[in-house]
């Protein structure tokens, strides 16, 4: 009897591994390259929202949007054409050596880049289109009431950061948002500002450019960044080289990555570059972006969110001229219903670091304190902070202002979602339905006593002349002694 318990258990298991084996869709472990769609489909993190009571209802909408699906930069393409180059060449040394290659892939034959001779890069594509005019048709059809009045700019004001790809996410998501209300064409159009600053003074919405400190930071940390992924690219290379018999790089290794990820999320084609790899293989180099992403973008340090406060002050602000449209009466019409903004990965990662968001137990209190977190679980370890559900293409938060009776104990409340998903705050005890107060006292305060210029331009957080030249001399040594060279990976990861 043992015997069989024993053989069916271990049976189940093997079922069991052949089921997830099978489910395994690549096209969610793509970090910050995952199409929006594959992220919704991603139930990790389930969680049980708030019910909205009936006698609340919402009064002001803030929305923080990455912008769609977009094609791969200039440099990037051209990394690809390179990669066709070296290709050729591998295979013809092992041609030339007798190597077998029974194990090869026939498609990396003659294989050139789907990109190949395309002189620009980095626009949004109609996929991207499609995801931000959908979205736009989702959101005012689930808040119809703050969508019903007229379109004005002072309205419904839409914002973009002058970057190509954002100003035509911002396009693409007013024509679904305000479909069916004007004349213009079969679909009943009607035209819509989008306001950009100058890309040199951008602090709202590309903070990042503009913050000096968090320049110098990031230009010190991704040598060390790099050295935290090297061991996974290392060991991933030599399972390429022996798998398929040919003498692969760790720069190789990253591109095919990167072609990987290009491939599946922009064509749908997870057979070819994502198939070199095992699920395991995929998991790891998915973690060692998400990484990056962490120590660059995300909760690494605290400048690197902080300095996003010209953004959360303008959220704040917005809701409280809602309040104070609320509270004296205002007519339909005359006040902002909405601010839409649409920028990118580098403003949303840190924008959901800035309200507290994919924390855990007391994480956030170490965050107010200043303590770093743990870096993000490697798999197989299960972890909260993954590219493809923080910032896929796409990816969004959307804060709606409540006014609820007067009998309950706040008046106003703020929900969260995040790609459209109720998500907890934990600076609000783990809800998704936050008192206005608490959510300005508890998260927001203690990022909006900081000012911008401190943060990014203060001379205090400037390095001393000789301590900055000594700094770089041993960021160049350790460079060096890390074995840093032609064929290795580049640390950056492109958002």
């Amino acid at each position: 009897m043992a015997k069989i318990v024993v053989t069916l258990l271990f049976f189940s298991s093997l079922v069991f591994t052949s089921f997830a084996e099978q489910t395994f869709d690549v096209r969610q472990h793509l970090s910050t390259v995952t199409r929006y769609a594959a992220s919704k489909e991603i139930k990790e993190n389930a969680f049980a929202s708030s019910k909205i009571p009936d006698q609340c209802s919402p009064i002001h909408l803030n929305l923080v949007a990455r912008h769609g699906t977009r094609a791969p930069t200039k440099k990037r393409k051209k990394d690809l054409e390179i990669l066709s180059t070296r290709l050729n060449s591998l295979l013809q040394n092992a041609k030339e050596k007798g190597s077998s290659l029974e194990n090869l892939p026939s498609w990396l034959w003659g294989w050139s880049s789907p990109w190949k001779g395309q002189t620009k890069g980095g626009e949004l594509i109609i996929q991207g289109e499609d995801e931000m005019y959908h979205l736009g048709i989702r959101i005012r059809e689930q808040f119809q009431e703050l969508f019903s009045d007229d379109y004005h700019p002072d309205v419904y004001q839409i914002r973009a950061t002058q970057i190509p790809r954002a100003s035509a996410s911002a396009v693409a998501f007013g024509m679904g948002m305000f479909s069916g209300r004007g004349t213009l064409g079969a679909g009943s159009h009607r035209a819509f500002s989008v306001l950009s600053e100058s890309r040199a003074s951008d602090i709202m919405l590309r903070f990042h450019d503009c913050c000096q400190n968090y320049k110098a930071y990031r230009k010190l940390q991704e040598p060390a960044v790099y050295k935290l992924k090297e061991p996974v690219l290392d060991e991933i290379t030599r399972s390429l080289s022996a798998r398929y018999e040919l003498n692969f790089t760790v720069k190789d290794t990253s591109t095919f990555w990167f072609l990987c990820k290009q491939e599946a999320s922009l064509l749908d084609i997870t057979d070819q570059a994502c198939g070199l790899f095992s699920n395991e293989e995929v998991k790891l180099l998915e973690w060692a972006d998400d990484l990056e992403m962490f120590i660059i973008k995300g909760y690494g340090k605290s400048i690197n969110y902080r300095m996003g406060v010209p953004l959360l002050d303008d959220v704040i602000s917005s809701m409280e001229n809602a309040i104070k449209a609320k509270e004296e009466g205002h007519a339909p019409g005359s006040y902002e219903k909405a601010r839409l903004r649409f920028a990118h990965a580098e403003t949303l990662v840190p924008f959901s670091c800035l309200i507290g968001l994919f924390l855990e137990g007391s994480e956030f209190e170490q965050i107010q304190r200043e303590e770093p977190l743990k870096y993000p679980p490697k798999p197989p370890q299960k972890r909260t902070w993954r590219g493809s559900t923080v910032a896929p293409f796409a990816g969004n938060n959307v804060l709606v202002l409540y006014s609820c009776s007067e009998n309950d104990s706040s008046r106003y409340f703020v929900q969260v979602l995040h790609n459209e998903q109720p998500i907890p705050m934990a600076g609000c005890g783990g809800t998704d339905f936050c008192p206005y107060e608490v959510f300005k006292e508890k998260i927001a305060a203690a990022h909006l006593k900081h000012s911008y210029d401190n943060i990014c331009n203060a001379c205090n957080e400037k390095q001393p002349e000789s301590t900055s030249y000594m700094s770089q001399l041993i960021e160049k040594l350790s460079w060096i002694l890390s074995g840093k060279n032609k064929d290795k990976a580049s640390p950056k990861v492109e958002l």
